[in-house]
Parts: structure tokens; sequence; C-alpha cells
């Protein structure tokens, strides 16, 4: 199966002209067909720099192909979703990444004993790390994977994250219009999904809301 391009964009950025019938689920999950060459494979998450998630992706499907067993790494895969959302009494579909921040390698199992790939993943620009326990990644379960999938579909709703945050706490907001900013946490609303943060804007403090997955700690 032939290797697709993800679409990369900033989180609620309308990407849909008129008359646009692409569909970011069949486009995003045109994976590659796992080798069958008796290696046991799993989906790791890598952490990446906000915003390089698609680069990180390219970068890592071009370098692969200089070592001596390419087909080790089987995908690389960002997952997008499609949001319906009503703009100027018009309703259009707006594709946000699921996990800014992160991308998905299905890799052989303890990719760490691979030498030539693992250097590979780690030397790659804008990538700081393997989620797992310091050089020990731990991979997806497989139930994970499925969810991941179900919500790149439209079959189900995206799981709420993990409450986190806690009030007080200096954060960095990374999508949006505030994007960059520092700021202290003054309120959170985990039904939501939400986080007031103080900010300072034109040398006055400001109350911005914003969601979790537009912030990360620092």
């Amino acid at each position: 199966m032939a290797d697709h391009e993800n679409i990369e964009l900033a989180p609620g950025e309308d990407v849909n002209a008129p008359g646009d019938t692409s569909s970011a689920a069949d486009m995003n999950l045109q994976l590659r067909e796992v080798p069958e060459d008796g290696i046991k494979r799993r989906w790791y998450v890598l952490h990446a720099h906000s915003g390089q998630e698609g680069a990180v992706k390219e970068m890592l499907l071009a370098r692969t192909q200089h070592l001596e067993h390419p087909e080790l790494l089987a995908n690389v895969f960002v997952p997008i979703e499609q949001v319906e959302v009503t703009r100027s009494g018009q309703k259009r579909i707006s594709k946000h990444k699921c996990f800014p921040g992160y991308v998905l390698l299905q890799l052989p199992e303890h990719p760490e004993k691979y030498a030539e790939l693992w250097h590979m993943i780690k030397d790659t620009p804008s990538v700081t790390g393997f989620i797992g326990s310091r050089n020990i990644p731990v991979p997806l379960e497989d139930s994970e994977v499925q969810s991941i999938i179900e919500v790149v579909r439209g079959e189900r709703e995206r799981p709420k994250p993990k409450l986190e945050y806690e009030v007080g706490e200096r954060i960095r907001i990374t999508e949006g219009p505030f994007a960059n900013f520092l700021g202290r946490i003054e309120e959170i609303d985990a039904d939501r999904g939400t986080v007031k943060v103080m900010v300072e804007i034109f040398e006055r403090q400001t109350s911005v809301e914003v969601e979790f997955w537009q912030v990360e700690q620092i």
C-alpha cells in the first residue's frame, strides 16, 4: 500500500474550500502494510515539538530509506480528526490534530535494541524522545490504538484528556491566537476540557480560556 501524506494543520484551521469532499480520515488512515518478516511490531508514541509533527513524519520516512533495513519502521501516523464548525452561519469541516506534539510509530517490539533505527529516530530534528521510562519506550495497548483509529474515523469522540494541570501552575499556550504566551492557570473546567489562564497582553493582565490540548507545562 502506498504511503500517503497526512494533512498537517494547526488545530482549528479551516481547510476545506467549498465543494471539497476529501476525507481526512481516509487520507490519514491509509497506512503501509506491515512486512511479513516474523518481527512483532507495536505502536509507540514519539514526542515532537508542537507544530512540527508533519515535518517529523516526513523526515523519518526519508531518513529511514538510508537504513540497512528500512522496513523496520512500518508506519508513521499523525492522527487527525474532522470536526464540524459553524462560521458566519455556514457549516464547514475543520481538521484537527488529535494529539498535538505527538507522532505514532509502528516499530519492532523493544525498538531500543535496533541500534541503527533507534539512533536515527532519536537524532531526527524536532524529536524530543519517546513516551516511556528513561530509554525504554512503552508501547500502546491494542485497545488504545483502536480507540485512536475510531476517533480519526469519526466513530467515537476523542477521549477527554487526563487532568494533569493545577490551579496556579505556570503553562505555555501552544496553539490558537495566544500561542507562545506564558501564563498561570486560574481556573480548570474538567468537564469542558478547558482552562482559564492569566496572561499579560499589552502590559495588562488578561484572562483567556483555552482547551487542554492548547497548553503545555513548563
